[in-house]
């Protein structure tokens, strides 16, 4: 079941990939160049969307959160990779399935790049458990548990962060 529910979720989440415009070349161009904020504002939404759904689900006791570890040297050399991909490519991960769903060869290079890097990855891994993999690590924290509220009140201040920073790019025209 939970297999069928993960491919309902993803042809959902290629859908709104599609229909939003986010997985057109021009628009990863245009969002990587500051000039065109839609893909902010998908994922800003994304996220919000996500934070609520969440927390909505572990307040009903429907999920148990999982928190994953955070590690600095890990995220920060994770995001510095990710950002040099999307920067030669045009395609982030789910940009780029969704662009190929959609006909454009040009983002096998995407997929072929996040092949490569996985496969490279897993044989850096066991020299990075010793290095990077270490570096600042501060364990299983959130947002919330790190500043000692409730999840809520950091949910409400990322709405009202986000619907500013809609309300500033809409101004704007981006």
């Amino acid at each position: 079941m939970q297999l069928v529910i993960g491919l309902i979720t993803g042809i959902l989440f290629g859908v709104l990939l599609e229909r939003s415009r986010v997985a057109r070349y021009d628009k990863q161009l245009l969002a990587l160049r500051l000039m065109d904020m839609t893909i902010v504002k998908f994922m800003l939404t994304t996220i919000v969307v996500a934070a609520v759904g969440i927390y909505a689900l572990v307040a009903m006791d429907a999920v148990t959160l999982s928190v994953k570890p955070a590690i600095l040297g890990a995220n920060i050399a994770g995001g510095l990779i990710f950002g040099l991909g999307w920067g030669l490519v045009g395609y982030c991960p789910g940009t780029a399935a969704a662009a190929f769903g959609e006909g454009r060869l040009d983002a096998l290079w995407a997929m072929a790049g996040m092949v490569l890097g996985g496969a490279l990855y897993a044989e850096a891994y066991p020299a990075m458990q010793a290095t990077v993999l270490t570096w600042g690590d501060y364990g299983k924290i959130t947002i919330p548990t790190a500043l000692g509220v409730s999840p809520w009140l950091v949910i409400a201040v990322l709405v009202v962060c986000a619907a500013l920073l809609f309300r500033f790019f809409e101004r704007r025209g981006l």
